[in-house]
């Protein structure tokens, strides 16, 4: 298959994170736009998920420890780790899943948004 991001609606995940969703058989890849001072509270999901910060400052507590995440930084979050984020800075983060995220691929889910 064949994308062009900027063709992908966006999808509010969490009041200040945006993104736009390409899913594969096994996997979601998720390219999120995060606004400066934006707050992902904390959630847990049976997916595994690499965090690969590409632009800004990110503050990420994993299970309880802070990381502070700068460009280049990737982490590997195992699954139904909890953990939640914040951005320093504007941030662009391409989140990698697996198993498929059909929560996502369906709309159901947004974090903190009632």
């Amino acid at each position: 298959m064949h994308y062009f991001l900027s063709d992908i609606p966006l999808f509010e995940i969490s009041r200040g994170f945006n993104a736009r969703f390409i899913h594969t058989e096994r996997m979601t890849l998720a390219y999120v736009d995060v606004d400066e001072g934006a707050d992902l509270p904390e959630h847990a999901h049976m997916h595994e998920q690499v965090l690969n910060l590409l632009e800004g400052e990110f503050e990420l507590n994993l299970n309880g420890q802070l990381i502070m995440l700068q460009p280049g930084q990737v982490v590997a979050i195992p699954s139904n780790m909890p953990h939640s984020g914040r951005a320093i800075t504007k941030c662009r983060i391409l989140d990698v899943f697996s198993p498929v995220r059909e929560d996502f691929r369906s709309g159901q889910v947004a974090y903190g948004k009632k």
